[in-house]
């Protein structure tokens, strides 16, 4: 019996999957590839004591930075949040908690997660604050630093263009931690800007097979919000 994996937006789609206390993944690289109709739905439905996973925080009043500006996350694993300075006032007065991350590392764990690797050694972070409590071993006379794998309950993920069985395709560097976190989550549901049908998709350009992909949204208005304008003065 076919699943139908489409739901009519953001908030049914999310239906029965939420709770309290849980870890979310987030795709996206400062505004680009976030999923933003999946995070308002998030913040609408009310759920509080998240730990989320994402490159960044969003910016005030953009992509996690409405869940922070809702006091909903209480934990982030990042690897940059120099945007935000709701998420700077927060760290400062203690009330949210954060687990650096070099970029690489990170990527690197979410990666690791979606492939069932529950460790992995890596030289970045060998004799910084990163290293502080976690096990170094030497590989022919070289330190490395044990990093463990990350999963989460929910990953959310913004592409371009999925079909009605879940595979996705995502648009250049919209790309980004996307692919990855969809493979790591017990559920991952995506938001996408086209929606077609099965065999509209070249088999050779799908970058998350829909078997990773438990439901799915068609966005009706895309907005895409530009982070940092920068264009060249006119002559």
């Amino acid at each position: 019996m076919a699943v139908n994996k489409v739901y009519p937006d953001a908030r049914t789609a999310l239906a029965g999957v939420l709770r309290d206390g849980m870890l979310i993944m987030s795709g996206g690289f400062g505004l680009c590839g976030v999923p933003t109709t999946l995070i308002e739905a998030i913040r609408e439905s009310g759920v509080r004591d998240l730990t989320v996973v994402s490159n960044n925080a969003g910016i005030d009043g953009a992509g996690l930075g409405l869940l922070l500006e809702t006091r909903q996350i209480r934990k982030m694993i990042s690897s940059y949040v120099g945007e935000n300075q709701t998420f700077a006032r927060q760290y400062l007065a203690g009330e949210l908690e954060i687990e650096f991350n070099p970029q690489g590392t990170l990527a690197e764990r979410i990666r690791a997660g979606g492939a069932g690797i529950p460790a992995f050694f890596t030289r970045t972070g060998v004799g910084t604050l990163i290293a502080e409590g976690k096990e170094v071993r030497e590989f022919d006379g070289v330190p490395y630093l044990m990093e463990r794998g990350l999963r989460a309950d929910l990953a959310i993920v913004h592409a371009w263009k999925g079909d009605t069985e879940g595979n996705l395709v995502y648009r250049k560097t919209a790309r980004n931690f996307n692919p990855i976190m969809a493979t790591a989550a017990r559920v991952t549901v995506a938001e996408v800007e086209m929606l077609v049908e099965p065999g509209e998709i070249d088999p050779d350009h799908i970058q998350t097979p829909g078997i990773f992909v438990k439901r799915l949204t068609a966005l009706v208005d895309v907005h895409k919000q530009i982070e940092q304008r920068t264009v060249r003065k006119r002559a």
